[in-house]
């Protein structure tokens, strides 16, 4: 963070510039977001309207329609994201402004501004220059470059960085495990049913197969758990005969940049496509913090080992709990998927005190976020939640060295 801030005050005068010129400065944009976000988690769950395929039908026409991404535009592990910047609904180029990030997700794929703001500053404070990040990345930035600060291991598609040498390539043998647990294509739904029972066993598979396997507070816990439930939330196409959305295996494959059949799948690197005729969730039906506590807390009711941040000892199936009793996350109980949450945006406010510029993004966005959820603060420890594991790294990736004794598949 504190190198990527060298190039902060370039970015608020292209973010300032970007967007209608406010009397009040960016800080202040900013505070009226902070605000609306606020105001969607204290308003909880809204009564969801009918149906409007005017409404919820995303365009990709004209200035969105889809582009190959150039040979400098940067992609990254989310398809989501990539999608997004290969329809003109994120910059092209890859590299977003924390408005650009809340915009996008919510416009497109409904996520609740709450659940955006935290995400898109989260990544700007550890991974980008304060206002802004890339969402594929480089050496300590942008996505790719956030392995256990942000991007983390057993991810649905991506591979585990030091067992495959990389958190960005995906690894066709995930994507046809999940793809092959719907294989009539005329019945299909990859609905959370599904996406629960894949995620244990894409976790099993980190264990067994990744001796430096780390599995984090809010990292594992909340961020991995946030990349299975967000492929039905996000990516499930939505009609008036199924208004909570079904998601097939084309679109599936779209927004994964898969073509062919189960036994013929191709990946084409950041080629992620929103289908054409795809309606996003009902406009007052968004997906945010207490949707994700909702789902994760379910999908801790069916597997609980889901809940324990835990780590690999170099070796495989060598997994341990992590004790974070002598940590900075002492306050939080990991069972409880708002404290996941709140430790994440704690961690943020946290690290951001050392940057004054860095900190005025924050106190504007997330300090009210951390306040209506009541989150504990950070405990003042010298002792780090990844002391004990051999695979831990605030920073790593894109690229990364392979674990002695690792196993590919």
């Amino acid at each position: 963070m504190l190198q990527s801030a060298l190039a902060l005050g370039g970015c608020l005068v292209a973010s300032a510039s970007a967007f209608p010129p406010s009397p009040r400065g960016v800080l202040g944009d900013l505070a009226d977001i902070g605000k609306d976000a606020v105001d969607v988690l204290l308003s909880g769950s809204s009564s969801v309207t009918p149906f409007n395929a005017q409404l919820q039908l995303v365009d990709v026409t004209g200035l969105h329609a889809w582009q190959a991404p150039g040979p400098t535009d940067q992609r990254g592990p989310c398809p989501g994201l990539n999608a997004l910047a290969n329809h003109g609904y994120l910059p092209r180029n890859g590299v977003a402004s924390i408005v650009d990030l809340i915009s996008a997700t919510t416009a497109v794929f409904g996520m609740g501004v709450d659940l955006a703001t935290i995400l898109s500053v989260y990544g700007a404070v550890f991974d980008g220059a304060a206002v802004g990040w890339s969402i594929g990345g480089g050496e300590h930035t942008g996505i790719g470059g956030s392995h256990n600060n942000y991007e983390s291991d057993s991810s649905p598609t991506r591979a585990d960085l030091n067992q495959y040498g990389s958190n960005i390539n995906l690894i066709l043998s995930q994507f046809k495990e999940l793809y092959d647990m719907q294989p009539n294509a005329a019945t299909a739904n990859y609905n959370l049913d599904v996406l629960f029972d894949f995620r244990a066993s894409r976790y099993h598979e980190s264990v067994a197969n990744n001796p430096n396997f780390f599995y984090g507070p809010f990292t594992g816990t909340t961020v991995t758990q946030a990349a299975f439930t967000f492929i039905y939330r996000y990516m499930a196409n939505h009609t008036a005969e199924a208004p909570d959305g079904v998601l097939n295996q084309a679109n599936l494959k779209s927004f994964f940049a898969i073509s062919g059949d189960s036994d013929s799948l191709t990946w084409t690197p950041g080629y992620e496509r929103i289908p054409n005729n795809w309606y996003r969730r009902g406009i007052n039906d968004s997906y945010g913090v207490l949707g994700l506590a909702n789902d994760i807390s379910a999908l801790a009711a069916k597997y609980p080992f889901i809940s324990q941040p835990g780590c690999n000892q170099g070796k495989v199936n060598s997994f341990e709990n992590i004790n974070t009793g002598n940590t900075d996350a002492s306050a939080y109980d990991f069972t409880n998927p708002l404290d996941g949450i709140c430790y994440g945006v704690a961690s943020a406010v946290s690290a951001a005190n050392v940057i004054p510029i860095v900190n005025g993004v924050v106190q504007e966005l997330l300090l009210p976020i951390q306040n209506a959820l009541n989150c504990p603060t950070l405990t003042p420890s010298n002792t780090s939640v990844g002391d004990d594991c051999p695979g831990h790294s605030l920073y790593g990736g894109p690229t990364g060295p392979v674990a002695a004794g690792a196993i590919q598949n």
